[in-house]
């Protein structure tokens, strides 16, 4: 695949290229610049979910806070069809507050955070630590009638590291070019079969059960980056599976500290507290979605979307405010400028991402297609998002052609350098063209390769052209991504501004180019890429 050309004014973009003007329309680019770079609004409403909502983990006060607020925002303006979608989810859950202190053999602040749906500590405990690295449940029988009254440290303590990269990081051109390569796939159907099966896929459950068992008063674990990062992340968040013993995250330093001292035969004793809230009033998560009506081509749409749900460490700024904000802002910028598209233009706010894909999942389980269930019956208690990949024939909906494009964004607040054709080749030349307006701000290149974890994901497996931006990925992987720096001090104004711009034009030349953009064939069961590889053990 070839990336774009180098950049060129817009003018005379016009004149070597007349065939790009039926697929963009250099004027309506000219507005959503303006709009998008002299009236942007798209740190006002970061700033928003961020320093006044903050983190908003799925089903908590402040999601619900979120939901109501951004419905409210589209509402203002001008937006259709503004609502939200929900689904089943489970419980709600906050912080109130929480401490960590060690008191023997000296006494010490810790860097703490409750362990996201772990219960409260009823009050300030006490007692000695016991470190037990505990990875499966095979281990549990080293420990058995040790842990009796101690907090259990579960994590085996490394030694540390020290960054030998830049924390912040720009794409170069290089790096950029080797983005254009196609990737084959590799198939392995029973790989999916095989992870439903395996015992760590409960293995959180299990863990709680049995430190109940042995009467553990809590479980600490050590944060996965150092730089005194929490992260906090956490499940149990199903009706009917709630942890049962209290669980905190400690800061790396801190908790290596401990095991040193607990190696050295001076056990510390910690006392803990952790006061937290469930909310049961209401099992649903909700997605927001909000319309620019089409005027013709029926019920066609293309669509953004960005997930509104976060981990609380932080305030959710990179992850995903940030991709939240630029969605809201691309509707802002069209709807600023009164556009009249020919299909509709749909944005949506997914919900309980960080848990699964869940809401994006919902909505195409809902609208676009589902899959038949899988005949095991030992699967049948198993979550829609545990066993979708596993489950064949893909059943296509009644609104599955509907959907002609999704758009989602969220790898931080770093400027869109691109986009992953996810292997679409008829859909790359067309994305080039689209795209090709920006190349002076930093857009150059459509790339064949897939990308996962995030919402386009679930549309890529029924089919539906779905893609996820390429861009700057600043310093999220290395120390903001789910941990407590992740505030709106590193989110990018200039990025920001110049993500939405981009978003807002690809959606208005998919709404209005005259045939919609090209599908990939609806996907049966794969062969395996390896058809005498011998099968894995259990």
């Amino acid at each position: 695949m070839s990336r774009l050309l180098a950049a060129v004014s817009a003018a005379a973009l016009f004149v070597a290229t007349p065939s790009l003007a039926q697929e963009v329309d250099l004027n309506a680019v000219n507005g959503i610049v303006d709009q998008g770079m002299n009236h942007s609004q798209v740190m006002q409403t970061a700033q928003h979910l961020t320093d006044v909502i903050g983190g908003r983990l799925t089903n908590s006060p402040a999601m619900r806070q979120a939901e109501g607020w951004t419905q409210q925002q589209f509402r203002d303006w001008g937006l259709s069809n503004v609502h939200a979608e929900g689904f089943e989810f489970g419980r709600g859950w906050s912080i109130v507050r929480s401490s960590a202190r060690m008191i023997e053999p000296r006494p010490l602040d810790l860097h703490a955070i409750p362990i996201a749906w772990t219960p409260g500590t009823g009050g300030t405990i006490s007692g000695p630590v016991v470190v037990a690295p505990i990875a499966n449940a095979g281990q549990f029988d080293a420990w058995k009638g040790k842990l009796q009254g101690k907090i259990v440290m579960i994590s085996t303590p490394d030694t540390g590291s020290e960054p030998d990269t830049a924390p912040f990081l720009r794409w170069t051109d290089a790096q950029l070019a080797d983005r254009t390569s196609f990737s084959q796939p590799r198939n392995d159907p029973a790989a999916a079969e095989r992870g439903l099966r395996s015992p760590q896929a409960d293995f959180a459950g299990k863990l709680d059960a049995f430190l109940k068992a042995e009467g553990a008063i809590a479980l600490v674990r050590m944060s996965a980056r150092d730089g005194d990062l929490l992260h906090g992340t956490g499940s149990g968040y199903r009706v009917g599976q709630t942890p049962t013993v209290p669980g905190m995250e400690l800061a790396a330093e801190d908790y290596r500290r401990l095991a040193r001292l607990a190696l050295s035969g001076t056990a510390p004793t910690l006392e803990l507290m952790s006061e937290v809230q469930y909310d049961d009033t209401d099992v649903n998560a909700y997605n927001i979605i909000a319309d620019i009506p089409g005027s013709a081509r029926g019920g066609e749409y293309v669509m953004a979307g960005a997930h509104l749900d976060s981990w609380v460490a932080g305030d959710g700024a990179s992850d995903n405010a940030a991709g939240s904000a630029v969605i809201m802002e691309a509707a802002r910028i069209l709807k600023a400028m009164n556009v009249k598209p020919k299909r509709t233009i749909r944005f949506a706010l997914w919900s309980g991402e960080e848990q699964g894909l869940w809401g994006s999942l919902a909505y195409v389980d809902q609208h676009l297609a589902t899959r038949a269930p899988l005949s095991d019956p030992a699967f049948a208690n198993l979550t829609n998002n545990r066993t979708w990949r596993a489950r064949w024939p893909i059943q296509p909906r009644p609104g599955y052609s509907d959907l002609v494009a999704y758009f989602n964004i969220d790898n931080g607040s770093g400027k869109i350098r691109g986009i992953n054709a996810e292997g679409n080749i008829a859909a790359a030349p067309i994305l080039e063209k689209w795209l090709k307006p920006f190349e002076s701000m930093g857009v150059t290149t459509v790339g064949l390769r897939p990308s996962g974890g995030t919402d386009h994901v679930y549309m890529q497996t029924v089919g539906v052209p779905g893609f996820q931006f390429i861009q700057d990925p600043l310093d999220y992987n290395s120390r903001i991504h789910h941990t407590s720096a992740d505030t709106y001090d590193h989110l990018k104004a200039d990025d920001l501004r110049q993500a939405a711009v981009v978003l807002a034009s690809i959606l208005l030349s998919a709404a209005n180019s005259d045939e919609p953009l090209p599908r990939m064939p609806l996907p049966t069961l794969p062969t395996p890429s390896d058809p005498f590889a011998y099968p894995a053990p259990n």
